[in-house]
């Protein structure tokens, strides 16, 4: 069942830009350019692209904050802006760099607000709360006033608050922003369980790659208003023409070793490394190195998912 639905949607801004001393033209700008994507139930999808490629404006038509210029747009079979007190209900919503808890009340008092303003009952409230509080250790901040919150403090704290009502969706903005490696793996941890164990449907975006690798099944690339991918991170290698690295260390210095499938692409002293398509086996090369080279180690570096989605961007900049 798809709980996200947009079928060629678009969302155009008016800009108003100098054309002399005293003189401003009109300039239309496509922030979103006919956008058409589903979201299964339970899914959690990465929504990643370059700052400008539409992410953000996207978020805001799912969540009925923009209106889209054309297209058609359902959210749990929802029209978010037609329809945002009900959409309300069934989403819940965490921007890393934008709160929305009281600044100067206690957490406790943020989450007491939410009850009311969700008219969660009672007994799912208290449900909710609890498992909230064991599994982002938030119980010795519950009476700390929100200002005093450190970032990682506040951020478990805003995750606990979109999740009281039992969202159907959630959508996270970049949740992991300037956080601390341990409170990075806590977040994430979080996020695994709700979206596992709950069934919680996810879309994230986020700048911070490791969150898309540990989290996210499927990954969409968004780049000027357009998805130019979709699918798994495998597909996205291959889709990027990604290359992994055998490292190989012979028993004493050598010129560039020569064998099918691979190319050297730097030699320093006894070690060398090759360059091969990710989505091929190492097996064949690794058998041949090892039967026409005095071999003493060796090892396999996977691609960075960070100079795939790079790659990816610049080739289609330059398209």
């Amino acid at each position: 069942m798809a709980l996200i639905e947009l079928q060629d949607v678009r969302r155009t801004f008016t800009v108003r830009a100098k054309a002399g001393r005293l003189r401003r033209e009109k300039r239309e700008v496509r922030a979103v350019d006919g956008l058409s994507f589903t979201v299964d139930a339970g899914e959690c999808v990465g929504y990643i692209g370059p700052n400008g490629a539409g992410k953000s404006t996207t978020i805001k038509m799912l969540t009925g904050i923009l209106v889209p210029s054309s297209g058609r747009l359902r959210v749990a079979g929802v029209d978010p802006a037609r329809e945002r007190t009900r959409l309300a209900q069934r989403i819940g919503v965490v921007f890393g760099q934008r709160t929305t808890l009281w600044w100067d009340l206690p957490l406790r008092d943020s989450y007491e607000l939410a009850r009311r303003i969700y008219r969660i009952p009672d007994a799912r409230y208290r449900a909710n709360l609890d498992r909230c509080v064991e599994l982002l250790d938030l119980a010795a901040l519950l009476d700390t006033p929100v200002r005093q919150l450190s970032l990682g403090q506040r951020m478990r704290g805003d995750l606990a608050a979109a999740l009281l009502h039992d969202p159907q969706v959630l959508y996270l903005d970049e949740p992991t922003i300037g956080l601390d490696v341990v409170s990075k793996g806590r977040v994430r941890e979080f996020l695994r369980e709700v979206n596992t164990q709950q069934g919680t449907t996810v879309l994230l975006t986020t700048h911070d790659l490791t969150d898309i690798e540990q989290l996210c099944g499927r990954v969409m690339v968004i780049d000027h208003g357009r998805v130019v991918y979709d699918g798994g991170l495998d597909g996205l290698h291959a889709a990027g023409e990604s290359e992994r690295t055998l490292v190989v260390d012979l028993a004493e210095a050598r010129p560039a070793i020569a064998v099918p499938g691979a190319r050297v692409v730097k030699v320093e002293g006894p070690r060398q490394w090759l360059a091969f398509p990710a989505q091929q086996s190492a097996a064949p090369i690794v058998a041949a190195v090892a039967d026409r080279y005095p071999l003493v180690d060796l090892s396999v570096r996977e691609p960075a998912i960070e100079d795939v989605i790079a790659r990816m961007y610049a080739e289609v900049a330059i398209g």
